[in-house]
């Protein structure tokens, strides 16, 4: 699979609400996430599903975006400052390898991976730092896209994330997309 990063200016296209109708932020993430819990977004881009992320995590929650592109978390803090949420969203910058939480070990209640990991050219460090920072029992939602990465791709990612004690415990149907649920294994 190739390791490009999506162009930051695609960001616009991704967080419009027009994506609403085929992906609805709210019906996929609120049987995941509860009022006071610690959300891990690796690639939130420019927040398409954060913001609805930190309204599920309510006052008392919070949710830790990872990008590596300075453009698309300054965009994110916008569209979350304009929407009253910008203190419940913490923006880090991942400058190098891996994702920058070691600080969140075992402290994170879900994380949403949603069509960014066929852009991680370490699948393997990703992994292992989103389930170094799950609690166990947490739950993770992969989800990448159907028209850039096959089903044996996923198929594959699976593994990696198996190899990281993140099983698969449901198989969601998101349009336009393979998606599964991960728990954190003990």
């Amino acid at each position: 699979m190739p390791h490009r990063v999506c162009p930051w200016w695609i960001g616009y296209f991704l967080a419009s609400p027009l994506r609403k109708l085929r992906q609805d932020p709210r019906a996929i993430l609120s049987p995941y996430v509860r009022e006071g819990m610690l959300v891990l977004e690796p690639g939130p881009g420019m927040g398409f599903f954060t913001l609805e992320l930190a309204r599920l995590a309510g006052p008392a929650g919070r949710v830790v975006a990872v990008d590596v592109q300075p453009k698309m978390l300054n965009a994110l803090r916008r569209r979350a400052t304009r929407r009253g949420l910008a203190e419940r969203i913490e923006t880090r910058l991942a400058a190098g390898e891996g994702l920058p939480v070691a600080d969140l070990a075992g402290r994170v209640d879900f994380a949403l991976a949603f069509a960014m990991v066929h852009e991680v050219p370490d699948q393997d460090r990703f992994f292992a730092d989103v389930a170094a920072a799950l609690k166990p029992g947490a739950a993770a939602l992969l989800a990448e896209p159907a028209g850039h990465v096959s089903a044996g791709d996923f198929a594959a990612t699976l593994g990696t994330a198996a190899a990281h004690r993140l099983d698969v415990t449901d198989r969601p149907v998101i349009a336009g997309s393979h998606a599964a649920t991960l728990v954190k294994r003990a």
